[in-house]
């Protein structure tokens, strides 16, 4: 054995600082973290892709009514006073959630309509629950069996599912036409899935 040997041998191991094996364990733990995450949003989206992009859309037929649930996007509003003017229902039944907040939905409930009765009203609370009351109410006064419902696709599942437990008649659920960018898809798929746990939370009209 040299001398050099003799100094490489009794050179004694540095151990491993303590900084740098809690910055790997925080890496491996972040790495684990985003896969979960990734592994969560992949099941929402592949649960809730034929629920919220392929829900059962009814064949449109006559009514006693014509419900229009309230919402961001203003497509469904004149849809349903279109389908109205066309006699698929006596009455057109308007949500609006905004209340006065909302000009132009309110400047369409005071304009009078041709061939059928409107009924605008502000739901309360102001959701599908909400609105799910106000069509009890309005069933039972009006003696309506089968009631069109038109939302938004991406709305239609959860709707049915909160609109049956306070009606008994017949729903027919019908989606307006209009497009949905991709990244309110994402928007929808969150926030539809948290409005289907609240109400599975909350039974019962």
């Amino acid at each position: 054995m040299t001398a050099n040997d003799e100094d490489t041998a009794a050179e004694p191991v540095r151990p491993r600082p303590r900084g740098l094996a809690r910055q790997r364990r925080r890496a491996r733990g972040l790495r684990w973290a985003l896969a979960s995450v990734g592994v969560l949003i992949a099941t929402i989206a592949g649960a809730g892709f034929p629920v919220y992009a392929q829900p059962q859309i009814d064949h449109l037929r006559r009514a006693d009514a014509i419900f229009v649930l309230g919402g961001e996007g203003f497509h469904r509003y004149p849809y349903g006073l279109s389908l109205g003017g066309q006699g698929w229902a006596p009455t057109v039944l308007i949500s609006n959630p905004y209340g006065t907040r909302d000009d132009w939905l309110t400047d369409v409930c005071k304009t009078p309509q041709t061939g059928f009765q409107l009924i605008c009203f502000v739901p309360d609370p102001p959701t599908t629950k909400g609105e799910a009351r106000q069509l009890r109410r309005l069933a039972a006064e009006h003696g309506w069996k089968t009631v069109i419902v038109v939302t938004f696709r991406p709305h239609i599942s959860r709707a049915r599912y909160i609109l049956e437990q306070c009606y008994d008649g017949d729903l027919v659920m019908i989606e307006s036409p209009e497009r949905i960018p991709w990244y309110r898809w994402v928007y929808e798929f969150g926030y539809q899935t948290v409005g289907y746990a609240r109400a599975a939370l909350q039974s019962g009209c």
